[in-house]
């Protein structure tokens, strides 16, 4: 049976690599002499991060500003100045900007952005007008999602979801060796997937959603609540008491500590992110799960519980294949190197 290959592109001694097809097994090299370096801007509500980044993933120059996050020209502007100063000194093939909120299947318009002042902005073509070179917009947690497949925990698998466990809950599929970003751009809000009907109200409107019970907030709110039953939570309400709440700081340490309240919050917030998986798993099929955010800084105290709620939850639980599970490895750098791997593809397509 034939197999699907992959192939590299080749340039500076770097391969790339992608699936192109039902081909014969031997690897395709293309060898080309295009640009490898791109640049990629990550859009926050309070700061713009920006990197030219090399063909594998390295971070050539860096910058950083805060984010005038109220004012939509303001940012148009940010962007543009970051960009003609991180290309004074290298040449660059394109730019990928990267931003919370909603974008069009063209990567072109922000439908979209809860933390920034936009709504329908047709940002590309506004900084393309400005820049004159290939502009790429894309979902901030696609393009961390992006890097840790091609650079990250995700190298080897073809198809993968991250989710990122932070304040809120951030996602992004890979499948097939690409980027999924359905119909209308608007795919893998995978926070806001039904976790407990009826449940806690979210931002977004719906009630129950997995961003209610796995994120950053969802552990204070586990924590504080074991604070307030007392026992084990002892020393959680000791560290409010002297803090005056438990903050993400407080319970990082906590957590390390072995602290036994902070531990079975970890293990809760775990156990929800889990049963999500699992509902993931029966729509995508991943081989695997990376988990990205500051919360996932807890490692394998975090891991476990998602894989013991996950194989709980599991349909066909001994007949379905079990994916894998791992901790993001890119961290705070995953948006921009994202951001600039996709405006780099994109330029070599165009090309």
């Amino acid at each position: 049976m034939p197999e699907r290959s992959r192939v590299s592109l080749h340039s500076r001694g770097v391969c790339r690599r992608f699936f192109v097809g039902i081909v014969s097994s031997t690897e395709i090299i293309i060898c080309g002499g295009f640009n490898v370096h791109a640049i990629g801007i990550d859009i926050g509500g309070t700061k713009i991060a920006g990197a030219v980044v090399d063909d594998e993933g390295e971070i050539l120059a860096e910058d950083r500003v805060p984010s005038p996050a109220g004012d939509s020209k303001a940012i148009e502007d940010a962007v543009v100045d970051m960009v003609v100063r991180l290309r004074k000194q290298h040449d660059i093939c394109g730019v990928g900007v990267a931003a919370a909120g909603f974008i069009d299947a063209a990567q072109s318009t922000v439908y979209y952005a809860p933390n920034l002042s936009w709504r329908n902005e047709p940002f590309q073509a506004e900084l393309a007008a400005r820049l004159t070179m290939p502009i790429v917009i894309e979902n901030d947690a696609n393009a961390a999602g992006w890097a840790e497949f091609r650079y990250g925990a995700g190298r080897l698998a073809s198809d993968m979801v991250m989710l990122t466990i932070g304040t809120g809950v951030g996602g992004a599929i890979v499948a097939n060796d690409a980027l999924y970003r359905g119909g209308f751009g608007t795919a893998a809000e995978l926070g806001h997937i039904r976790l407990i009907p009826g449940g806690l109200p979210c931002g977004c409107g719906a009630n129950g959603c997995l961003e209610q019970y796995g994120s950053g907030r969802a552990l204070q709110r586990l924590a504080n609540e074991l604070a307030d039953a007392g026992g084990i939570g002892r020393e959680l309400a000791e560290r409010r008491a002297w803090t005056g709440e438990l903050s993400g700081t407080d319970l990082s340490e906590l957590i390390q500590s072995g602290d036994g309240g902070a531990l079975t919050a970890l293990r809760r917030l775990g156990g929800y992110i889990g049963q999500g998986c699992a509902t993931l798993s029966a729509v995508l099929d991943p081989q695997l799960f990376v988990i990205g955010g500051g919360v996932a800084q807890a490692g394998d105290l975090l891991l476990d519980p998602i894989r013991a709620a996950y194989l709980e939850n599991l349909p066909a639980r001994g007949f379905h294949p079990e994916p894998e599970f791992a901790i993001a490895e890119l961290v705070n750098d995953a948006g921009v190197v994202g951001a600039a791997d996709l405006a780099r593809i994109a330029a070599d397509r165009s090309a």
